[in-house]
């Protein structure tokens, strides 16, 4: 079978046609490949044509509780290709390679003054789409992306970077947050639970922070792409107890800092006692709300820090362009499965059922409809173009 490779798009502009084909939210567990209008933009707008957008775990959630109401097109790592310019659009053309923030706060409100923009009644506003309510749209071929989103959250991906790499750029931002509301120190050691790709991602930033960095997965082959990383220190949640093996390679304490990056609330119990007294523990993936079970004394008593991080932070956006673009880490190996629009349903369904060897899972309009087979990327993308297996 033929192995799927990062595939290009065209710089040239193409004729826009008015409809177009997405992964339409229906409610439920159900989301429809449908034909769609193109959407239309206004002043200050663009039309980007969609090359690749990852699947978050939010949209997920989103598609199975059904917390949001139907119809939408969701996906909001997007990065494509300028398509048409509305009018007094000057610093974008067509042609321009680019990646789309869907969440920009306006920076002068109570929350923002506080630093906490993503409680800002803006930031909480969507502003790319591809038809219905605002939802992201990166399932699509085609997004619109409002005015205040090009100025603010519109960034042209540099010659030599691929559409793949670029699509990180948001969620690499939200795991930058994290880290940075840990406030890990040098040598303080790290335990981060889950290594899929979130969990990666906040494992090598923990390192770029001088942290001496554990990682555990229920998945044997998810540890051994943590140590291709160079992630090297990993516990096997599948035989050992991971908060048992963190005290006994801490001299009894614990980690000074636990990053709690699957979904859920089964594990914080657990991710507080890996925690030492006076530690801190990040819960990264409980967006789902809810109740759990905690004991208050580790808090009281213990003095443990139980905090959260949700989504980006428009002051580590030029960051984390420059973490992506500079290639510090070679996020297209994250990538084990790429589809075509039109078998994005198929995606979704991987992505809410991983597998051991799923890692990211990205929908590529830009494919032009090509066979898409799955493929494994711990060797980086470059190695696929041509293989057959």
């Amino acid at each position: 079978m033929s192995i799927a490779r990062p595939l290009a798009v065209e710089n040239e502009a193409l004729a826009i046609p008015t409809t177009m084909k997405a992964a339409v939210y229906r409610g439920v567990n159900d989301v429809r490949l449908e034909e769609v209008p193109v959407p239309e933009i206004g002043p200050g707008e663009i039309l980007v044509r969609v090359h690749t957008c990852g699947i978050c775990g939010t949209d997920l959630k989103k598609i199975s509780t059904g917390s949001h109401s139907a119809p939408r097109i969701f996906g909001h790592e997007t990065s494509g290709v300028v398509a048409k310019l509305g009018a007094g659009v000057h610093e974008f053309a067509v042609g321009d390679r680019v990646m789309v923030f869907h969440h920009i706060p306006c920076r002068e409100c109570y929350y923002c003054r506080h630093k906490t923009f993503a409680q800002c009644p803006t930031y909480k506003k969507v502003g790319c789409t591809a038809g219905f309510e605002p939802s992201g749209g990166g399932f699509s071929e085609y997004v619109r992306v409002m005015d205040w989103i090009v100025q603010k959250g519109t960034v042209r991906i540099p010659d030599g970077v691929s559409f793949e790499q670029a699509c990180f750029v948001e969620p690499v931002n939200t795991c930058l947050k994290g880290i940075e509301t840990l406030c890990l120190q040098p040598n303080e050691t790290a335990l981060v639970i889950g290594q899929g790709p979130i969990g990666l991602i906040l494992a090598t930033l923990a390192k770029r922070a001088g942290a001496r960095v554990i990682t555990s997965d229920l998945y044997p082959a998810r540890l051994t792409i943590a140590k291709s990383f160079g992630l090297n220190l990993t516990i096997d949640a599948s035989k050992a107890d991971a908060g048992q093996m963190v005290h006994e390679m801490t001299e009894g304490r614990g980690a000074d800092a636990v990053i709690l990056a699957v979904g859920g609330s089964s594990l914080i119990r657990p991710a507080m006692d890996a925690a030492r007294p006076g530690g801190r523990v990040l819960l990264f993936a409980q967006t789902t709300r809810g109740e759990a079970t905690i004991d208050p004394a580790a808090v009281c008593v213990d003095e443990k820090t139980l905090a959260g991080s949700y989504s980006a932070s428009v002051e580590l956006q030029e960051e984390s362009v420059r973490f992506v673009m500079n290639r510090e880490m070679d996020l297209e190996r994250l990538i084990s499965h790429r589809f075509p629009l039109d078998r994005s349903v198929e995606a979704l369904k991987l992505a809410a059922h991983p597998q051991p060897d799923s890692m990211k899972i990205v929908i590529q309009p830009g494919s032009k409809g090509d066979s898409s087979t799955p493929g494994f990327g711990v060797m980086g993308s470059r190695a696929w173009e041509g293989n057959q297996l």
